[in-house]
C-alpha cells in the first residue's frame, strides 16, 4: 500500500517547544513516524544543527530519507540503538511511542481491529516473528501471561483458552478479524465505546515488539547521550509506557541515600542525573481534531549537570560551599 495516509502528529508544538531547540544543537527524534516533529525540530536548527532520526518502520526510513536534509543522519533500527550513539553528544531527546496512525489503518499492517489484514503487528516488517507465527506456538499459560501484563485484560485466562480452543478447532489464525472475533465472543463487557479486543491487540503488539523493554533501555541510554541542560521528552499513549517514563525520571530525580549508613553520602552513580519538568496532556481542542491523541501523556525532563563532589566528614553531609 502507498503511503498516502494521514497522520496528526500529538502534541506538535508542545513537544519541540519542551526541547528547547536551539539553532546550532544536535538532536534524536527516536521514533521519526512520518516525520511531525522532526520537520518542526529542522525549521529551529540553523544550517550547522544536526538531527538523528531513528524509525524501525521501512516507510517512516523512505519518509525521512525524501527530505534530502544534509542535517539529518537516519537510522532503520529502533530506538534501543541509542546505546550505540556516542556520550554526551545530544541536546534533545525525543520519543514519541506507540503506533502511528498509517500503521493502524495500513490493513497489511494487521494492527487494527477494525481493519481485516494479516496479523503482523511487527513495527519492521521485514525482520523477526508476526503475531500469527508466534500464536502458532504459544501455550496457555504464555498467552494469558502477555495478555494480561501487556493488556492489562481482567479476561485474559479466557481469552488464551479461547485462542487455544479455535486453533485446535480450526488451525492457526491468520487475519486480525479472526483473532477480534475470538476476543470479541469472550469478552462480554467492556468499557463503552472500546472494542472487547483492544486490549488483546495492545498486548500482542506490545509483545511482538518488546516495546516496554525498548522503552527502559532507550531512557538508561538517555542519561549517557543528553548533554548536561539537554532535554528528555516521552509521549505515551497507555499507562504501562507512561508508568516507566514517569518511574525513570522520579527515581533519576533525586539523591539515593543508603540510609543504614549514620552520615549517609549519596550514591555515586547517576545521582540527581535530572530534573522533572512537568507533564503536559493534548487540548480539548486536539482532542476534537485527532480524537486518537485523547490518551496522551508528555513528561518532560533535564539532564542535570554532574552532582557536586561529597565528602564525608564529622556529623551530616559535606557540600561545597559547606556543611548541610
Amino acid at each position: 500500500m502507498q503511503d498516502v495516509l494521514v497522520h496528526h502528529t500529538v502534541l506538535l508544538n508542545e513537544a519541540v517547544d519542551a526541547l528547547s531547540v536551539q539553532p546550532g544543537g544536535a538532536y534524536i527524534d527516536g521514533t521519526f513516524g512520518r516525520g511531525g516533529h522532526s520537520r518542526l525540530i529542522l525549521s529551529r536548527l540553523g544550517s550547522d544543527g544536526s538531527l538523528t532520526v531513528f524509525d524501525k518502520d521501512p516507510l517512516a526510513i523512505a519518509t525521512a530519507r525524501s527530505l534530502g536534509d544534509v542535517r539529518v543522519h537516519i537510522r532503520h533500527e529502533g530506538f534501543a540503538h541509542l546505546a550505540d550513539l556516542p556520550d554526551a553528544c545530544a541536546d534533545g531527546l525525543l520519543l514519541d511511542l506507540g503506533v502511528s496512525s498509517p500503521q493502524i489503518d495500513d490493513p497489511q499492517r494487521g494492527f487494527s481491529f477494525r481493519h481485516d489484514g494479516p496479523l503482523d503487528m511487527r513495527m519492521d516488517p521485514t525482520r523477526g516473528q508476526s503475531v500469527a507465527e508466534w500464536l502458532e506456538t504459544a501455550d496457555i499459560p504464555t498467552l494469558t501471561e502477555v495478555i494480561r501484563d501487556y493488556g492489562e485484560e481482567r479476561f485474559a485466562q479466557p481469552i488464551a483458552k479461547a485462542i487455544d480452543r479455535r486453533r485446535q478447532e480450526r488451525g492457526p489464525f491468520r487475519t486480525t478479524a479472526e483473532l477480534a472475533e475470538v476476543v470479541a465472543g469472550t469478552v462480554k463487557t467492556r468499557e463503552p465505546g472500546k472494542d472487547p479486543a483492544t486490549r488483546t491487540f495492545q498486548a500482542f503488539r506490545i509483545f511482538i515488539n518488546a516495546e516496554l523493554e525498548e522503552l527502559q533501555q532507550a531512557l538508561k541510554s538517555s542519561l549517557r547521550v543528553l548533554r548536561p541542560g539537554g532535554r528528555l521528552v516521552v509521549i505515551s499513549f497507555h499507562s504501562l509506557e507512561d508508568r516507566i517514563v514517569k518511574q525513570f525520571i522520579a527515581r533519576h530525580s533525586r539523591e539515593v541515600v543508603d540510609r543504614r549508613v549514620p552520615c549517609a553520602i549519596p550514591t555515586a552513580t547517576e545521582t540527581l542525573a535530572l530534573k522533572a519538568l512537568g507533564r503536559t496532556m493534548p487540548t480539548e481542542a486536539e482532542v476534537a481534531a485527532n480524537p486518537r491523541s485523547r490518551s496522551a501523556v508528555m513528561r518532560v525532563a533535564e539532564r542535570t549537570a554532574a552532582p557536586e563532589p561529597v565528602e564525608a566528614g564529622g556529623k551530616g553531609r559535606w557540600h561545597k560551599g559547606g556543611r548541610r
